[in-house]
């Protein structure tokens, strides 16, 4: 380690992030933030693309600016991660989330007819329930509420979903002639461009490529920019696959503060309340598996199976949440690939300042990210709906429990989700499709409770239904019967 590295450890900086109390340098947590930042780095692409509804034909016109969506991720995620380091010296980085989004654009907004400041209010109000659960201390009673099948199954449903949109939204998957959905035939240069950087995209994650979902957008985008100046793919309109006149650009704030609570006059008050229990209830188990993952591999997860401290990073992940609604960002939380990080031996906070600083440089390059097409950006959304999808099948240690067998390496089974159970099987199911049929996460996580409810009072076991899960079943029960209830009740 060079000189100046050694008296940086020594000097406030080392005592403030305790390197090596924590078995790292301050080197190496400078080289995983690196790594954390390119992994993760693809939201900066994806999250003003979906706002935007970019590539929807119908919808295109009625997103978010681009520009200002970029500022706005990249803004959130900086600062919040930032946070996350200097407060609680930990290696978790932060980012409006996928999925999330896609609830707030094609959910509230494209479905519901809210508009983006009533939709990013609702964003608001689900962070702050989060943060007031976090500060009351029940956030385990909330954990043991929901069935841990049912938590699994958001994480799938919501997998899916990303998919759909990913597949539609670049033309690969179509309005079918008598069918819903269709494979599109290979035969415009869009759905070529699709297939080009799902291969170049899958094999940069076969071969363990670093920063695989940045860098296959990237050359899926030089390869579009190819295509379009010799077979002019995109409307120039558009922006896609051009090279900008500029490069850099000032950041635009306007979406900064752009959120209003009247979602709940908008809409039936219950069904506003229960598109943010929704929000409330992805946000949350998404953070929890993702704090509990990374922290084991990290070192951060106790003999015991705890998270010493867990309250100082589920709180910046909630005010993260509000952070990334104020902001018009969507919804903020932990990045599953915080572990890219970790995995290279960070340890510290100082991994999330280091990500958290890297994101501000972008918020100067929309006009150069704006050459992003839907289609560079559709393999990215493939791999993390399969890395959600992934919990499915969750690999889980078994223990020796014979002394006989005390020198045999321990046994691994797959921990998913027990479909022959009924009421957690058909529950979780019923979550997983109607995600993606519905084209809501609300909708689904509404039907799987109710279903999970019912059958376990037909079982005769309704006294095994947390009281929590009662009322949130009754709450969506409303909430799917608010159609029928309006045209009886004029004040509903």
């Amino acid at each position: 380690m060079s000189e100046f590295a050694v008296t940086l450890e020594r000097s406030v900086l080392g005592r403030r992030f305790r390197f090596p109390d924590n078995g790292t340098t301050l080197a190496r947590d400078t080289v995983a933030g690196m790594t954390t930042f390119i992994v993760m780095s693809y939201i900066i692409f994806v999250n003003p693309a979906i706002l935007g509804f970019a590539g929807v034909p119908d919808l295109e016109g009625q997103g978010l600016p681009f520009d200002a969506v970029l500022t706005s991720t990249c803004l959130v995620a900086g600062v919040m991660t930032i946070i996350m380091g200097l407060y609680t010296n930990r290696a978790y980085a932060i980012a409006p989330g996928l999925g999330l989004n896609a609830v707030v654009a094609f959910t509230l907004v494209a479905n519901e007819g809210l508009s983006f400041p009533e939709a990013m209010g609702l964003v608001v109000v689900e962070g702050l329930a989060i943060t007031i659960l976090v500060l009351a201390g029940l956030r385990e009673a909330i954990m043991n509420a929901i069935p841990l099948e049912l938590k699994k199954a958001i994480a799938i449903g919501i997998g899916l979903f990303i998919a759909f949109i990913g597949l539609t939204n670049s033309g690969l998957v179509v309005r079918g002639t008598g069918t819903p959905v269709d494979l599109a035939t290979f035969t415009t240069w869009p759905v070529i461009i699709t297939v080009v950087g799902i291969v170049v995209t899958v094999a940069l994650r076969a071969i363990g490529f670093p920063g695989d979902l940045l860098v296959g957008i990237i050359l899926t985008t030089v390869f579009a920019t190819i295509v379009n100046y010799a077979a002019d793919v995109y409307p120039e309109a558009q922006g896609y696959a051009r090279w900008p006149d500029d490069i850099f650009q000032s950041p635009d704030f306007s979406l900064v503060g752009e959120f209003n609570f009247d979602a709940f006059s908008t809409l039936p008050f219950i069904a506003a309340l229960a598109f943010a229990f929704s929000l409330f209830l992805a946000d949350f188990f998404d953070t929890m598996g993702t704090l509990v993952g990374v922290g084991n591999q990290a070192g951060y997860v106790n003999e015991r199976g705890e998270l010493p401290e867990i309250q100082k990073p589920l709180l910046v992940d909630s005010l993260a949440a509000a952070a990334g609604g104020a902001a018009s960002a969507s919804s903020a939380t932990t990045y599953i690939e915080s572990s890219a990080g970790v995995g290279v031996g960070g340890r510290t906070g100082w991994v999330s300042v280091i990500t958290g600083l890297l994101f501000f440089p972008f918020m100067f390059l929309a006009p150069l990210i704006g050459m992003v097409p839907p289609q560079a950006t559709a393999p990215a959304l493939l791999i993390v709906a399969w890395l959600m999808i992934s919990v499915l099948t969750e690999v889980e240690e078994e223990a020796d429990v014979t002394e006989r067998e005390h020198r045999r390496p321990k046994r691994r089974r797959l921990a998913g989700i027990d479909f022959h159970d009924l009421a957690l099987g058909l529950s979780a199911a019923i979550v997983i499709m109607f995600m993606p049929f519905s084209f809501s996460i609300t909708d689904g996580i509404a039907a799987g409770f109710i279903v999970y409810v019912l059958i376990r009072v037909f079982q005769g076991e309704w006294r095994r239904v947390h009281p929590l899960m009662w009322a949130a079943a009754l709450a969506f029960a409303i909430y799917f019967a608010i159609p029928i209830l309006q045209q009886e009740f004029d004040w509903i």
